[in-house]
């Protein structure tokens, strides 16, 4: 204690302190008094991480006079005080070593922090929006019609100030909308009860749709109030909205005493059993619908018997469509049972039910037992062989109502092809027909295209994905030349490669009434390509669309195109696909010439798509 006083109060020394960081590249401490150096421990282990590591190397004071004989006593007072008093001044040493650096490093760190927080978080740009004065069945909703926006509830500070105008604006005039579609919005059972409030009282309003918005069960209440006050809706879209059973039943409920809805559109809305029941329960009293759409649900047997048991009753649909539910053979059954009772029904499309050919065999079989006149029979893809094609081959000998046919995607093969070209033989009533991917091949092509020799009201004919070869479409080229009255024929991937495109180009110099015409996939490449394009060159004046897509085509075939469009004067194609060929730019570059030399020589615009 008594070597403290060593340095008088009068004592005034110069003092230059700098710190020395390895990490920051600080310099370091140092007090020199008259020559007396004092340095501190090394403090970087006081800190585990290198990167707010502190060193600091000495301690320097600098006195700024003073005589030999007070250096000499200062530096004996210093050697006494570390030989004899070194344990007294590590308590002080050691606080010095961590408190300097620690603090330096909080410092340094609390700056950084700064600058980073006015970098990254900016402040907003204006004030957020709370009020919502729209009209809403909950506090705090806000609405917006915008695609892919959402609404929950309690959301506030969404809607600036324009938005919320255009909206004000919009939920005034959609009261005079004779056509709503709302479709995609994703606004959910909240914004329904919004829009619903606005729709109550339009009294134009004849078709809406809510497809694919999030709508529940819940939300399927808000009707109750629209159609209370409203007597002229007459289409109602709640398709892709998964309302499931409880909202099926909530809404039969609310359509029991309705007289204006007519066409009802519940697709892929999560609809089993229990929601078929209603609806079947809605049909026995109510007379005004007409067309009922339950599409990809979740629709089984049992769901098809009450559908069926409604059938016998009501007298006033006339378009059901169950596409892709789970009928089968049963379930085709019993809706055959329900029909032998109808007389209304004109369509029934009956797409991806696996009903099989027991199914379709009940099925024809109630069908040609009833006095339904069905106009549209859709069957496509239900696992349908030959056996099935030949009780489909009998309904339609005898039925004189039916002008579209869909068997796509079955099996029946060149056996079933002719079951069915012998019915074509008695019928004269279907136009449009579409025997595509059932695995037909040349020969039985060519017994369908022998009944068109002699059929003028066949008008579509669509046998795409047969592998039918050059040699079917011969045998199609050859009959439609000069007979038939086919508008639209599709021979998309028919493998007929370049052979049968010469054959199909031959046709076009004489037929007169394809317009329509698809040889997508079928590997023409530049040979198929020329040999259309001289058929179009001079001689067609009828062919309106062409679609030559997938068809491995390059440059040398889009000239020959081009080159035909520009020499007919009289061209008459105002479509034309070259998509997912092998066009470079100069083959794209002659299709845009031809397309705008055609228009400036007969103002007729070509779509082209390449």
């Amino acid at each position: 204690m008594g070597h403290a006083s060593a340095l008088s109060p009068c004592f005034q020394p110069k003092i230059s302190l700098s710190l020395q960081s390895e990490a920051f590249g600080i310099s370091a401490s140092c007090y020199r008094a008259h020559g007396l150096l004092l340095s501190f421990p090394n403090t970087a282990s006081s800190f585990p991480s290198r990167r707010t590591c502190f060193r600091f190397s000495t301690l320097v004071v600098r006195a700024a006079d003073g005589g030999a004989r007070r250096q000499s006593s200062v530096r004996r007072v210093y050697r006494q005080s570390q030989g004899e008093s070194a344990f007294r001044s590590a308590p002080v040493q050691q606080i010095t070593s961590f408190v300097v650096p620690a603090g330096a490093f909080v410092a340094f760190t609390f700056v950084l922090w700064k600058l980073v927080e006015k970098i990254l978080m900016p402040k907003p740009k204006g004030p957020t929006l709370v009020e919502n004065k729209s009209p809403a069945p909950a506090k705090g909703m806000n609405w917006s019609f915008a695609a892919g926006t959402n609404l929950f509830p309690g959301l506030t500070a969404k809607i600036d100030r324009e938005s919320k105008q255009k909206l004000n604006e919009f939920a005034k005039e959609i009261r005079s909308f004779s056509i709503v579609d709302m479709s995609g919005c994703n606004f959910g059972d909240e914004g329904l009860f919004f829009l619903a409030e606005s729709l109550a009282y339009n009294q134009t309003l004849e078709e809406v749709s809510f497809a694919a918005n999030g709508i529940t069960a819940e939300g399927i209440k808000a009707f109750d109030r629209v159609l209370q006050s409203n007597f002229v809706l007459k289409t109602l879209n709640l398709s892709g909205n998964p309302i499931g059973d409880e909202g099926a039943k909530s809404l039969c409920d609310i359509l029991v005493d309705n007289n204006s809805i007519e066409k009802l559109q519940l697709n892929s809305a999560d609809l089993g059993d229990e929601g078929a029941k209603a609806i079947a329960d809605l049909l026995k009293k109510n007379s005004n619908l007409r067309v009922i759409e339950l599409n990809n649900n979740m629709i089984d047997y049992s769901g098809f018997t009450s559908l069926a048991g409604a059938f016998l009753e009501n007298a006033t649909v006339r378009s059901i469509y169950l596409n892709g539910n789970y009928g089968g053979a049963l379930g085709a059954n019993a809706l055959a049972k329900g029909l032998e009772g109808n007389k209304s029904l004109r369509e029934l499309h009956l797409q991806g039910n696996s009903i099989g050919d027991e199914g379709v065999r009940a099925l024809m079989s109630g069908l040609s037992a009833s006095k339904v006149k069905l106009t549209h029979l859709d069957l496509g893809n239900n696992s349908i062989s030959a056996k099935g094609a030949f009780h489909i081959a009998e309904y339609v000998k005898k039925s004189k109502s039916l002008f579209w046919l869909n068997m796509y995607m079955n099996d029946i093969g060149d056996q079933g092809a002719e079951k069915v070209a012998e019915a074509l033989k008695q019928n004269r009533s279907l136009a449009i027909i579409d025997l595509g991917g059932n695995n037909i091949h040349a020969k039985g092509i060519s017994e369908i295209a022998q009944v068109l020799k002699d059929n003028s009201v066949i008008s579509t004919l669509e046998v795409g994905y047969n592998p039918i070869g050059p040699d079917g479409a011969e045998a199609l080229s050859e009959v439609l030349k000069f007979h038939g009255s086919i508008k639209s024929l599709k021979l998309g991937w028919c493998q007929i490669g370049a052979k049968g495109a010469e054959y199909i180009a031959d046709t076009l110099k004489y037929n007169n009434t394809i317009t329509i015409l698809d040889l997508r996939g079928n590997g023409l490449r530049d040979e198929g390509a020329r040999c259309l394009a001289r058929s179009l060159k001079v001689v067609n004046e009828v062919l309106n669309e062409l679609d030559l897509g997938f068809n491995e085509i390059r440059d040398d075939g889009a000239f020959a195109i081009a080159q035909a469009l520009k020499a007919n004067e009289d061209v008459k194609i105002t479509s034309l696909n070259l998509a997912n060929n092998f066009l470079t730019k100069f083959g794209q570059s002659a299709l845009t010439d031809a397309r705008d030399h055609v228009y400036e020589m007969n103002e007729k615009e070509v779509n082209i798509v390449f």
